[in-house]
């Protein structure tokens, strides 16, 4: 899709391709125009897509990405159903299996929050009930969601992957965790970490860790067992 539109603004003007749109069938014309219009429109809301107005969408295409995000949305959630019934059962289960995880990880900084009596449900119950929405800009959380839906066709769905994106969050802020040195200052980090600014590389790199991190302890349970 994108080649095709690089392709189309490299060698073409819009009124050029709109002459020879002429000669098409009205269904060809249609999607060609919707094509000039789909770039215009993801340009537009790369500058900046969280400012971006939506209903300067035609009707029709606002109807159809609701839909569409509905659909995807959907299929998000089937795999993590038990995170959002009563006593939230599923969510309990990844936040202990998370603080286990972390102890392997970074003894040192798991160590380090216990003595700051700070509990792992404290912080990552939001991490796991909102999948990281919460922490995130929206940019970040659609580029982190897309690679999620990837992870759909597996046996365990997301949810397992989800895991090492929350361990390799929390260890990304390693030197600031290991830093505050009281309940109050650590937990008020971890509830507000500094992500503002964050980007589509800061998500790559934060999933490369993540792919990384499963890759060693997923896979190998007995590797680094306490």
């Amino acid at each position: 899709y994108k080649r095709h539109l690089s392709t189309t603004s490299n060698s073409q003007t819009p009124n050029s391709t709109m002459a020879k749109t002429k000669e098409l069938s009205k269904d060809t014309r249609n999607k060609i125009v919707d094509l000039h219009q789909a770039g215009k429109t993801e340009s537009a809301i790369e500058e900046d897509m969280e400012n971006f107005e939506m209903a300067a969408l035609p009707l029709e295409t606002q109807r159809n990405i609701e839909a569409d995000s509905f659909w995807c949305m959907s299929k998000l959630l089937d795999g993590i159903q038990d995170n959002y019934t009563f006593a939230q059962p599923g969510i309990q289960k990844k936040v202990k299996a998370l603080e286990e995880l972390i102890s392997r990880i970074d003894e040192n900084m798991h160590l380090h929050i216990q003595r700051c009596e700070v509990e792992y449900l404290q912080f990552a119950f939001r991490w796991m009930n909102n999948l990281l929405m919460r922490e995130l800009p929206l940019r970040c959380t659609i580029r982190l969601w897309d690679t999620y839906q990837v992870f759909k066709a597996e046996s365990e769905g997301f949810s397992h992957f989800h895991l090492y994106v929350c361990a390799a969050f929390l260890i990304k802020w390693r030197k600031e965790i290991l830093s505050m040195l009281d309940f109050q200052g650590l937990l008020m980090l971890l509830q507000n970490l500094p992500t503002i600014h964050w980007g589509n590389e800061e998500v790559g790199l934060l999933l490369a860790e993540a792919y990384r991190l499963k890759y060693m302890f997923a896979d190998a349970p007995r590797h680094y067992k306490r």
